[in-house]
């Protein structure tokens, strides 16, 4: 890995300016990628991510990615759409061999669920463009991994972690907390990014709760709290008046019917769903 550019280097060899379009903020500081990998693992209570597989999602220069590797993974697997960091990545690959595999491509139509004999983890500087569409699709299917170490703008970290009679609490935050324990590992300035965001950026670890909860409840979690949050200033009586028997669900559920959608927990939303199965 020694032998290998600087990032700074690096952006000026491949005229690498982020581009909006692909919602692209990178960081140059080694210095933080590498507090972000060793942090993660500090928090799981591992120091490395040996005999296991890590994906990472828009790796850019590589800071990230050099920190993955140097944890020695099974296996390192980037998914990334910029045909420039395409060659940076095939750079990082000549010198560290297979264990960098490289897709090309949408990371939204990346099947992340392919089976895997090795324990499966997560750890990216998200695109903010495609943050939270990746991260359902991940939280759907969170038994499957052992981590997600994931990078979003403050303001979105702040609703995945609110609580219940909170502004911020919503859809997101019922659905992350029903199937993962989350903590927060560190606040990033914007100055730390090329280009400088306006926000600050926050960086989450994701662990699977050891319940598992049946796909086709999650799938009655997701309809409920869009029925919900669509009329959130709404009471349940008005906003889930759709569904069958709601005096007797939000009875068993112990919700009151004047209640609105912020004022119900993860549990009780998780109790309705399990009603309509």
């Amino acid at each position: 890995m020694n032998e290998l550019p600087s990032l700074k280097e690096t952006v000026e060899l491949y005229g690498l300016l982020a581009k909006k379009s692909l919602g692209q903020n990178f960081l140059l500081d080694r210095n933080i990628t590498d507090k972000i990998v060793r942090t993660s693992l500090a928090a799981q209570g591992k120091a490395d991510f040996k005999n296991e597989i890590v994906y990472e999602v828009g790796p850019g220069p590589g800071g990230l990615t050099r920190a993955i590797l140097q944890t020695e993974p099974q296996r390192l697997t980037v998914i990334e759409m910029d045909e420039r960091c395409i060659q940076i990545m095939r750079d990082i690959q000549a010198v560290v061999g297979d264990r960098l595999q490289i897709i090309e491509g949408d990371a939204l139509k990346f099947d992340f669920t392919q089976a895997e004999k090795f324990p499966k983890n997560i750890v990216s500087n998200l695109p903010y463009n495609i943050s939270v569409p990746l991260l359902i699709g991940w939280l759907k299917n969170m038994p499957q991994f052992s981590s997600l170490t994931l990078m979003f703008q403050k303001e979105v970290a702040e609703r995945i972690m609110a609580a219940p009679n909170n502004k911020n609490y919503g859809r997101i935050s019922v659905l992350a907390q029903l199937v993962s324990k989350i903590k927060p590992l560190m606040n990033l300035n914007p100055n730390c990014f090329v280009p400088a965001p306006k926000i600050w950026s926050t960086v989450l670890l994701f662990q699977p709760l050891e319940r598992i909860i049946d796909p086709a409840v999650l799938t009655q979690v997701e309809k409920i709290t869009e029925l919900a949050f669509g009329q959130r200033r709404k009471m349940v009586r008005q906003s889930l008046k759709s569904l069958p028997n709601l005096e007797m669900m939000c009875q068993a559920a112990e919700i009151d019917l004047t209640s609105r959608a912020e004022n119900i927990t993860p549990e009780q939303y998780l109790l309705l769903a399990q009603q309509m199965i």
